[in-house]
């Protein structure tokens, strides 16, 4: 077993998404401070807080991660926040993610790594169109979370529905959101859906069982998160994108040569035959450095997750951006590439425009072809005669690459089926998307 997969085993990372005031700070913050991960320093700092949104002694919890000034001065959450906890069971790593929609893209940037996703939905903000049998009509911003949940490929999503105390802990409105839920989960393709009835202000289902929901017979939202299991794919054929040549005493005879990087995907073993792509040079791994208690040394192999640096035997020509594949695996380098994009920016997509497309540690112009389809997130329709992205669109679009890459679709290889575009004049970080097909 390598280092890297003993120091991970039993990690859970999640995120809480869902629209502005669904209480998904407090609901962390309920979750930290009844499971004992809260120190009483912090406990002092937040209730002498002048922000502070509770009456009296009672302590606003939602401020354990709204931590910059201008989250509380609003009382909303920016950026994203991660903290970390720990149970008899499992390790923790949240992320605490905005729910307004002006930071989307702070939400994506959370998911990405995330296993599973907690979708906060307000009880008391679910409204019932007449026109539509009665129907719960669940935000905007709760449909476009759950889109992007569903295309960034998280393993679990749970729906915890917040607020249950101002519902009168109701049977019946838990079950009509449930079901309108379920319906929003069936047209997005999201499989693997739980449902949890929680007042994350009041503690209800967070931390143990609800004496005042006896009706819920599930398991609190705690006991959940320590029983979710993380697939580790273990089958995948070797991704290893090289960051860094690391060279020494350049002008010596036994001069070093290490190529230093993440194995995104697969093993890698000492006497492997590679492929530098995309130039499709032949070599041997002829040593594995990696880091261990103490410093660094040579291991027999290396797995998805671990950053190490790669010795050859033969002296090929590789540089930063060039990605090591098994010798056995035929892996086409590609220019032309069908994505599903988010768009972050303000200023809409243009076709006409270049971009930068980073993916991996390869950095390439691109251009965007045509706009294949653009999700409606309050009819959840696809339309198909739209030539732009807006900000917040979700939309397939198709890519020209000025150079090849090394690609794969993001269901097979998340690592290098991911990327961002960023605006060649201005900098900013345009879009984050998920390769879907591959023209060669």
């Amino acid at each position: 077993m390598s280092i890297y997969q003993a120091e991970d085993l039993g990690v859970l990372r999640f995120i809480t998404a869902g629209s502005v005031d669904d209480g998904k700070s407090t609901l962390i913050g309920r979750l930290l401070y009844d499971s004992k991960a809260v120190l009483s320093d912090q406990l002092s700092a937040i209730s002498r807080a002048k922000n502070k949104r509770t009456v009296g002694d009672e302590i606003d919890l939602s401020l354990l991660t709204d931590g910059l000034e201008a989250e509380r001065e609003q009382g909303i959450t920016i950026d994203v926040a991660y903290r970390y906890f720990a149970t008899a069971k499992r390790k923790f790593i949240i992320a605490d993610t905005p729910g307004h929609e002006q930071y989307t893209r702070n939400m994506v940037t959370g998911a990405s790594t995330a296993h599973a996703a907690i979708i906060l939905v307000d009880a008391t903000r679910v409204t019932f169109a007449d026109d539509d049998g009665g129907v719960a009509q669940l935000l905007p911003q709760t449909k476009r979370h759950s889109a992007i949940v569903k295309l960034l490929g998280l393993q679990h999503v749970i729906v915890a529905i917040n607020k249950m105390d101002l519902a009168e802990y109701s049977e019946a409105r838990f079950n009509e959101i449930r079901d309108s839920y379920v319906t929003l989960a069936r047209q997005l393709g999201l499989s693997n859906v739980r449902f949890v009835p929680v007042s994350a202000l009041k503690g209800d289902n967070i931390v143990t069982a609800s004496e005042r929901m006896p009706w819920y017979a599930g398991e609190p939202l705690l006991d959940l998160l320590e029983s979710l299991p993380v697939a580790q794919p273990n089958d995948q054929a070797l991704r290893f994108p090289v960051q860094w040549v690391a060279r020494q005493d350049g002008s010596q005879a036994d001069d070093f040569r290490g190529y230093m990087g993440r194995v995104e995907a697969g093993e890698v073993r000492v006497g492997d035959a590679l492929l530098v792509q995309p130039a499709g040079r032949e070599a041997t791994v002829a040593e594995i450095i990696a880091p261990v208690p103490g410093g660094v040394a040579p291991v027999d192999r290396a797995f998805a997750g671990q950053t190490v640096t790669i010795r050859l035997t033969e002296d090929v020509d590789v540089s930063r951006g060039d990605t090591f594949v098994p010798a056995t695996q035929k892996v086409e380098p590609t220019k032309k590439l069908e994505a599903d994009i988010c768009w972050f920016d303000e200023e809409p997509l243009s076709p006409q425009r270049k971009y930068l497309l980073k993916q991996t540690t390869n950095t390439v112009f691109a251009r965007v072809g045509a706009v294949k389809q653009v999700l409606d997130v309050h009819t959840l329709s696809h339309s198909v005669d739209r030539s732009t992205l807006a900000m917040n669109d979700i939309g397939r679009v198709a890519l020209t690459l000025q150079k090849p890459i090394v690609a794969d679709e993001y269901d097979t290889h998340q690592g290098t089926g991911a990327f961002v575009l960023i605006d060649e004049a201005t900098h900013h970080t345009v879009a984050a998307g998920m390769i879907r097909a591959i023209s060669g």
